[in-house]
């Protein structure tokens, strides 16, 4: 193995370490707390997220249903619906009015995973931030696993985990990675996790 690869590797996993040890177990914790009284009392869990962040939110879907008995649902999960409202009603409309189906509601949590978490001046992840602002005028709650601050979700998630990377070059990468680890533990919990995996 040449140095430049070598170096690249340290570097990379050098960031990941960095980034679990800054951790927020307090704000896990309280994610969990509200996971559990919204299943007592039926509510349901929306993810919302673009690029590979749409990919994560497929994948939580199925394992807070499949291994934690939540009501959850993602936009991107019908590509029919998601790329038929986005031709006839825009992009920056295809999640609202996606979340306006299911009547959300006080017992709701619209969960974003997101790089950026959007920008409204810049146009970037509107579909996230008008989403957000229909679920905040429905009392939902917002969480959010981000990989920047000062971002439209940032600022509007009553619970936020940050991806604290410093490395710019690989934000996208390691934040997308953190929403993995993050969700996995909050399915793994054991006062959540009501069925057991294959393996």
């Amino acid at each position: 193995m040449n140095k430049k690869h070598k170096d690249f590797f340290l570097n990379y996993f050098n960031d990941l370490e960095l980034l679990l040890k800054s951790i927020e177990f307090e704000k896990i914790n309280s994610i969990v707390l509200n996971l559990i009284n919204l299943r007592k009392k039926n509510g349901r869990v929306f993810f919302l997220g673009v690029g590979g962040s749409a990919a994560n939110c497929s994948h939580a879907v199925n394992d807070f249903r499949k291994l934690c008995n939540i009501k959850a649902y993602t936009a991107v999960d019908n590509v029919a619906e998601l790329t038929a409202r986005i031709n006839d009603e825009g992009w920056d409309h295809s999640f609202v009015n996606w979340l306006k189906i299911f009547k959300v509601n006080n017992k709701d949590v619209v969960f974003i995973f997101s790089v950026g978490g959007g920008d409204l001046k810049k146009k970037i992840s509107v579909n996230i931030i008008r989403a957000i602002e229909y679920a905040k005028k429905r009392k939902c709650r917002i969480f959010s696993i981000l990989g920047r601050k000062n971002s439209y979700t940032y600022k509007n998630s009553n619970i936020c985990i940050l991806a604290k990377t410093t490395n710019k070059k690989l934000i996208t990468p390691l934040s997308e990675s953190y929403q993995a680890i993050i969700w996995h533990c909050i399915i793994s919990h054991p006062s959540l996790k009501a069925n057991k995996t294959k393996w």
